[in-house]
């Protein structure tokens, strides 16, 4: 077997004269064209709503009005309570989902088929009107007691959020364990933990980076999903925006004043799930070599 080995009389070189040449360039005329359409469609926006028919001093007027505060203040504690009670309720369908008990399985699958399968409004609705159905909750020896007491716009908002929202987390959650290598489960059973320490000490901390991102998105989805209770008279931001309004006839501004504050909490809590985002996922960072 021969080896052919190039020498320099059979390798021929050329010199080129860069000088001769000029850089050019390239010309992106249909990012320059699309560009140039955005600006000119958001200038022609921005100026049809300064000179339409609202009245900016009334939004200004109402930005900061007591009720819509107060009702600013209801839409966050509803939107924290609720998703923390749905987190806690979707760990225990996904562990119930995953469980090897086929009891635990068909209740938690037939949990997300009913929460996810029906809207939302409809079981708001359904909670506040309970007491039609059973008009007194009553615990043999303890205490008896009229629902419809008990069965308050706040409650029946904090019972509907959270409950509809333990069936989204729950798939969140599964997902995020079955993620998880399969190795990680057998290494803590090999020194005898039990399933549930496991999940707890081992199995969760490393799913947590899959988990945060669509947690943070739902989070920040039921800020606005609260505005739904406005339909069973809690008093939330849009709720008492729209009592304003009725009396007082500013639809548009009180409407716009509502989109402000919630566009104000949505941005205030995406940069607090970047923040989380970036701390669970510290791990996978690459580090840089000096």
């Amino acid at each position: 077997m021969t080896l052919y080995q190039k020498t320099p009389e059979r390798v021929k070189t050329a010199e080129i004269d860069l000088s001769e040449y000029h850089y050019v360039p390239q010309r992106y005329y249909g990012r320059i064209f699309a560009s140039v359409v955005i600006l000119v469609l958001l200038a022609l926006l921005v100026n049809a709503f300064a000179h339409g028919k609202i009245e900016w001093q009334y939004v200004a007027q109402f930005l900061t009005a007591k009720a819509i505060l107060f009702g600013l203040g209801n839409t966050i504690v509803m939107s924290v309570l609720a998703m923390a009670l749905g987190i806690v309720f979707g760990v225990i369908i996904a562990v119930m989902r995953m469980s090897q008990n086929p009891v635990l399985r068909s209740v938690a699958m037939g949990y997300t088929w009913i929460f996810r399968g029906t809207p939302l409004i409809l079981q708001l609705l359904l909670w506040f009107n309970l007491a039609l159905i059973f008009p007194v909750i009553t615990i043999p020896g303890l205490f008896s007691i009229q629902t419809v007491d008990i069965m308050t716009p706040f409650t029946a908002a904090l019972l509907g959020l959270s409950i509809n929202q333990g069936a989204y987390t729950s798939e969140v959650v599964r997902a995020g364990l079955i993620s998880v290598d399969l190795g990680q489960y057998e290494a803590a059973k090999s020194i005898g933990m039990t399933r549930l320490h496991a999940l707890r000490r081992i199995i969760l901390p490393q799913a947590m980076r899959v988990i945060i991102p669509p947690i943070g998105n739902e989070f920040i989805s039921m800020v606005k999903t609260t505005s739904l209770a406005s339909m069973i008279q809690y008093s939330e931001v849009l709720y008492n925006a729209q009592t304003i309004y009725f009396a007082n006839a500013r639809v548009m501004e009180l409407l716009f004043v509502a989109g402000i504050w919630y566009l104000v909490v949505v941005t205030v809590l995406s940069l607090g799930q970047n923040r989380l985002e970036r701390y669970f996922g510290r791990g996978t960072r690459r580090r840089t070599r000096h």
